[in-house]
């Protein structure tokens, strides 16, 4: 099943136009929550360099990603990020090709190298230790937006990526 990923790094016009952009982003994930394609947003700033910001998103399916930038509330904070907020955003999509989750339990040395499904990630981190039931620590999605995750029910998984292969057929 495909999953795709968006990065993004944007350098804002000044420091206020970032604090009004927080603003606006603040409200960002009750738009992401409400698509059915969405599943991981995660923003940070470049810890060498304080004017370097990071986005990186995940989707159940490029018509998710699609949908996401055709929706009216992200259709309207871009607008108003390019009309001088913003200086420069650079933006790469990807195709997954894997996903691998590495653990090793800091109380009972148990190692977990294992393949999962990135639409079900947050189930995936949740899971204890199979050795002694250690609770792995995770984020949370956070109110400021800068962080947002969900996974997506199973059935939902399936359906993005057929209708994209019938589109592709057509």
């Amino acid at each position: 099943m495909p999953i795709y990923l968006s990065m993004q790094r944007v350098r804002f016009s000044s420091p206020d136009a970032y604090e009004k952009f927080k603003v606006v982003f603040g409200d960002t994930r009750h738009h992401l929550m409400k698509l059915p394609g969405f599943l991981h947003l995660t923003w940070w700033e470049h810890p060498d360099d304080p004017t370097w910001f990071n986005e990186c998103s995940f989707w159940t399916s490029k018509t998710a990603l699609y949908d996401w930038h055709t929706d009216t509330y992200h259709k309207h904070a871009k607008a108003w990020a390019a009309n001088g907020a913003i200086m420069e955003d650079i933006i790469t999509n990807f195709e997954l090709v894997g996903t691998r989750l590495l653990r090793i339990c800091p109380c009972c040395n148990e190692l977990q190298d294992k393949v999962y499904e990135l639409a079900q990630e947050q189930a995936v981190l949740r899971e204890q230790c199979p050795k002694c039931g250690f609770h792995f620590p995770y984020l949370t999605e956070q109110p400021s937006s800068f962080a947002v995750f969900k996974d997506a029910p199973l059935g939902q998984i399936e359906e993005p990526a057929a209708a994209e292969r019938q589109a592709v057929q057509a």
